[in-house]
């Protein structure tokens, strides 16, 4: 695919759609507004940014837990030469968002959700009979002290001030299970799409579960500051967007300085996510970080400095080797 040259508008844009994308009737125009652009101009930047595979798509991202769902972490270890056989059966199960191959013994790392009633514990049992690993590990997670996956695009200064702090999800236990009225559920159900990229792209879904346009947006904020749903905005394909390199690097923590650990580890730019998980007494780590960079040999100088400034020197970084996966789980609230 040829490479697609970004200016710095297509830069500031990216940062805008990942981090303040507007749940407004005329959102394009709005993101013009704060770029000084006119909104054609602004739908054909992200069309030309979508066709060269740098933006996934745009839309919500929804808290599992607050809907009744359950999900865990799950690691195996297959052997080489049947690795990409069993990524592909792993993908084919629908509470599986994402799925990479990643160096180490425990090669292929994903995430796996059940809707509420399902057993988590019987299809993951279930999952490996299928996939025949040589081991299997279940990592639930205990605390997020999630940051928020942003890549910062543009290295001009931004019409907003997120450049070097973009929003962070508090810190804290898991999200309860939310209690949602007949129109919350219709709007989750409904917004779970890639956004198209019209005027007024919100009110073909508001006419489409029979709710005012301003209704069905009110509705959406409120989700969203109930942290039903964490974040409306584009994902991005990382690695068609500079930054190559990413690593989950999972730390020996303890207890008493998990929460200390994670305000250094969090403190910087290249850690999008933190969470504590349950330790296993095969894999004794209980802190998991995704850590992103442009090149390997910059991020592997960046655990390094946080492995010194937190003082946590048990750790393993397992590199990306490749995605077998990477998209939202649909939900029915």
């Amino acid at each position: 695919m040829k490479e697609v040259k970004l200016d710095n508008t297509d830069r500031s844009l990216l940062n805008l759609l990942q981090a303040n994308f507007p749940l407004s009737r005329e959102p394009f125009a709005d993101l013009g507004l704060s770029l000084g652009l006119e909104e054609e101009d602004v739908i054909r930047r992200i069309t030309r940014l979508k066709e060269a595979r740098i933006i996934r798509y745009i839309g919500p991202l929804f808290d599992s837990r607050s809907l009744g769902y359950q999900s865990t972490l799950v690691a195996m270890r297959v052997s080489e030469d049947r690795l990409e056989e069993a990524a592909q059966i792993v993908n084919e199960h629908p509470g599986v968002s994402h799925n990479y191959g990643r160096a180490g013994a425990l090669n292929l790392w994903f995430t796996l959700t059940v809707p509420p009633g399902d057993d988590l514990e019987s299809e993951l049992q279930t999952l490996a009979n299928k996939v025949g690993p040589e081991q299997v590990l279940d990592l639930p997670a205990v605390r997020h002290f999630e940051i928020g996956v942003f890549f910062d695009m543009a290295d001009n200064d931004l019409p907003v001030n997120f450049h070097n702090n973009p929003p962070k999800t508090p810190q804290g236990a898991l999200q309860a299970v939310s209690t949602l009225s007949s129109s919350e559920k219709a709007v989750i159900s409904e917004i779970q799409q890639d956004i198209t990229l019209l005027s007024r792209p919100f009110d073909a879904m508001a006419e489409h579960v029979g709710m005012e346009v301003n209704e069905f947006l009110r509705c959406c904020r409120w989700l969203k500051e109930r942290g039903v749903m964490r974040r409306f905005g584009a994902s991005i394909r990382h690695q068609n967007a500079g930054f190559a390199a990413n690593a989950m690097v999972c730390w020996r923590v303890p207890s008493s300085v998990v929460e200390e650990a994670g305000e250094i580890m969090s403190a910087f730019r290249e850690v999008s996510h933190y969470y504590e998980r349950k330790a296993n007494q095969s894999w004794p780590y209980n802190v998991f970080t995704m850590i992103h960079g442009k090149t390997k040999e910059g991020l592997k100088r960046t655990i390094e400095i946080i492995a010194a400034r937190s003082g946590i020197q048990e750790y393993e970084a397992l590199f990306t080797i490749k995605e077998f996966k990477k998209e939202r789980v649909k939900f029915r609230a």
